[in-house]
């Protein structure tokens, strides 16, 4: 859910900052998160395959690496 904000957060910054490759890496990197985060845990859960468990970390640190770029793109904006 606040992962999903993020991508609201990259497209309203992306309003006021225009030509910031960080935040378009910032998007693609939030969207990546949420597909290897929650898909590999929806897969995992609907096929109880195991080995799925192992993805799901590198969603999270998908996640980091969005957030630390938006707020290197925000700080950049200031």
């Amino acid at each position: 859910m606040f992962h999903a904000g993020g991508l609201f957060v990259v497209g309203l910054l992306g309003l006021h900052v225009t030509g910031n490759s960080l935040l378009n890496w910032a998007g693609w990197l939030l969207f990546a998160g949420i597909l290897f985060f929650s898909g590999s845990l929806y897969i995992l859960s609907l096929t109880k395959i195991s080995v799925l468990g192992a993805i799901t970390p590198i969603g999270g640190v998908l996640f980091l690496a969005g957030w630390v770029l938006i707020g290197i793109a925000s700080l950049k904006w200031l």
